[in-house]
């Protein structure tokens, strides 16, 4: 974990245990953990060795966080569709994960928080297991 002062104001708890089910799911193709709410963000989780300080990784993320911000106003029209009838029912949103050339972006949206893992290439099926971890981890906070 990084240590600072959180900007997101997280429970230090709950910002260990989304690390450590991010860990234990994704293993050692975990490259960060990033909880943020609609205006800010915090990194939880950085592998060594990919930035050289934690101002760079932060300069570095707050795009990609920025383009995930967008979930929070989508998540009730697409709740809504989910939910209307006379439409194709495929379910509540659980997460989303984009691939990419070299790795994933996984999000987890809960409510006003979410949080993003970072990872190398790897089995899909493994964003599951830590997606659901993760959503339970927010409900229950």
């Amino acid at each position: 974990m990084i240590a600072h002062d959180y900007r997101t104001e997280i429970d230090d708890d709950l910002a260990t245990s989304i690390v450590s089910v991010a860990r234990t799911s994704l293993g050692d193709t975990l490259r960060s953990v990033i909880y943020f709410t609609p205006s800010t963000f915090d990194i939880l989780y950085l592998r060594q060795g990919i930035y050289e300080s934690a101002d760079d990784a932060r300069r570095a993320k707050t795009q990609l966080v920025e383009l995930e911000q967008v979930g929070f106003a989508e998540r009730p029209v697409r709740t809504a569709i989910s939910r209307s009838e006379g439409r194709s029912n495929i379910g509540e949103y659980e997460f989303t994960v984009r691939f990419h050339g070299d790795g994933f972006v996984v999000r987890v949206l809960e409510d006003g928080t979410g949080v993003l893992l970072t990872t190398d290439s790897m089995d899909v099926n493994a964003f599951e297991d830590a997606a659901t971890a993760v959503r339970r981890l927010l409900r229950d906070d």
